[in-house]
């Protein structure tokens, strides 16, 4: 199936908007009370709290260095601007919701460097595991929002 850059840009931009929602919505509620420093030092050692989320933020942490580090190259291969504002807002307020934003960017430009309209295409079976794993991802963003 041929996905379009248009749709493409909309699943990007619904990713970006689960992940701010999901993350700053615990995020404001562990700020309660606590100056930004005081949240900050509050949230980091909170990530040291068990196993699991050392795990996951080991992951992610290495996730989001891999996937800056490929934001930089991709964006000077096409010439984009602004980079850094996407890394900024990765670090500081969600990569979750960056790295999306970042891609909407990567296919604008894509598109008017002559790209066509086509993002891309995936068979069936990526498109059923590619909406499984949403589903999965909406339902814990679902039961995680305070």
């Amino acid at each position: 199936m041929n996905i379009s850059r248009k749709l493409l840009c909309v699943g990007y931009a619904a990713i970006a908007l689960v992940a701010l929602v999901g993350c700053w919505s615990n995020n404001l509620q562990l700020m309660e009370g606590r100056d930004f420093l005081g949240a900050n030092l509050f949230f980091w050692q909170e990530t040291f709290a068990n196993s699991a989320s050392r795990s996951i933020t080991v992951d992610i942490l290495a996730l989001a260095l891999a996937a800056i580090i490929w934001m930089f190259l991709e964006a000077r291969r096409l010439s984009m601007s602004g980079v850094w504002i996407w890394v900024l807002m990765g670090l500081f307020v969600a990569i979750g919701a960056a790295f999306p934003l970042f891609l909407i960017h990567r296919e604008i430009v894509l598109a008017r460097q002559g790209g066509g309209t086509s993002g891309g295409t995936l068979r069936s079976t990526d498109l059923i595991g590619v909406s499984l794993l949403g589903i999965a991802v909406l339902a814990y963003t679902a039961i995680a929002i305070p």
